[in-house]
């Protein structure tokens, strides 16, 4: 007798949107008739999701489709996620920066300051779409920045802004026994900062030459591209006594396909077409485009209840203003 699967179907939606009504919830349970699914809300308005037994685990893509297909004027994320992504909730998070963590390309930013931005910005681009290598469009863009001052860099990230949902993310997650990584294809001199400033337990980044207080033009090897970024997710995996199952990962271009692609669930956060596409084609990833960060934990299975136990014991640890 074959066994059955346990699958969930998870929509999400902005925060505060209240995108997802009882109607929504009703059309999503109807293109889910065939397997006698149950809803419950995570968060109203917000977040819901239902779960049900398939006798195939096949089956899954073609339920997805027909909720998508139902929901379709809606401004929803739709994820149908089966046991093949492991347990609900996570041991460990890893994650992009730029355009993940944080809402801006620093590497734009710096490349603005150095007077080059729109030819760097054109190789960043191709880069995270897959176009160019990333080593290479990388030693390319920073051999621009040759004699920058490293002060001036500190006003990019001044300006820095995390993206929404960020410090509700790492912090749930961190309350509930999970450990956290931020592995970036950018710089150490912004990345530990970041980190720092949301209680990261792990950085991971590249390293910026530097003489003088000024920039060489140079980054150190080895460069941390697309498989760096998965060997880091690897090598924090195992020395957490963690099996890669037990871990989660979100990024928004093509440096962080591997990485995905060798978690437990990869997510493709408001992703470039090439990393939306390859985690909409793979058993175990997710694309959130309408929600901000906080769907990940959604994702996992987290409720409100969660999110608000796990705020208030980071509000009672916090010493006072």
């Amino acid at each position: 007798m074959t066994a059955a699967h346990i699958a969930t179907l998870t929509l999400t939606a902005k925060p505060g949107s209240a995108a997802i009504t009882e109607a929504v919830t009703r059309s999503a349970l109807e293109a889910l008739s065939a397997v006698s699914a149950t809803g419950h809300w995570l968060s109203r308005g917000d977040a819901w999701e239902a779960s049900f037994e398939l006798a195939d685990a096949g089956l899954a893509s073609g339920l997805r489709t027909a909720a998508a297909d139902a929901l379709a004027a809606a401004s929803i994320d739709i994820n149908l996620l089966t046991e093949a992504s492991g347990p609900r909730r996570k041991r460990l998070l890893c994650a992009d920066m730029e355009s993940t963590i944080i809402e801006q390309e620093l590497i734009d930013e710096i490349a603005k300051l150095a007077g080059r931005h729109d030819e760097i910005a054109a190789i960043t681009t191709a880069a995270m779409q897959g176009k160019l290598d990333f080593a290479s469009s990388l030693v390319r863009r920073v051999a621009l920045f040759e004699g920058l001052a490293v002060e001036r860099l500190d006003a990019i990230l001044e300006r820095a802004t995390l993206m929404p949902g960020a410090e509700t993310l790492v912090h749930t997650m961190r309350t509930n026994g999970a450990r956290t990584a931020l592995i970036s294809g950018g710089f150490t001199l912004f990345a530990e900062r970041i980190g720092a400033r949301l209680g990261f337990d792990h950085v991971v980044a590249n390293v910026l030459e530097i003489e003088n207080g000024r920039l060489t033009g140079r980054v150190r090897e080895p460069i941390l591209g697309p498989q760096g970024k998965a060997d880091a997710l690897a090598r924090l995996a195992r020395e957490h006594g963690l099996a890669l199952s037990e871990t989660i990962a979100v990024g928004d271009g093509a440096n962080d396909l591997t990485m995905l692609a060798s978690a437990g669930l990869g997510v493709a956060f408001r992703a470039k077409p090439i990393l939306r596409d390859a985690a909409q084609a793979s058993p175990t990833g997710a694309v959130v485009t309408h929600g901000d960060l906080t769907a990940l934990l959604y994702l996992q299975g987290y409720a409100d209840a969660d999110v608000r136990r796990a705020l208030g014991q980071r509000a009672a640890l916090s010493p006072p203003a």
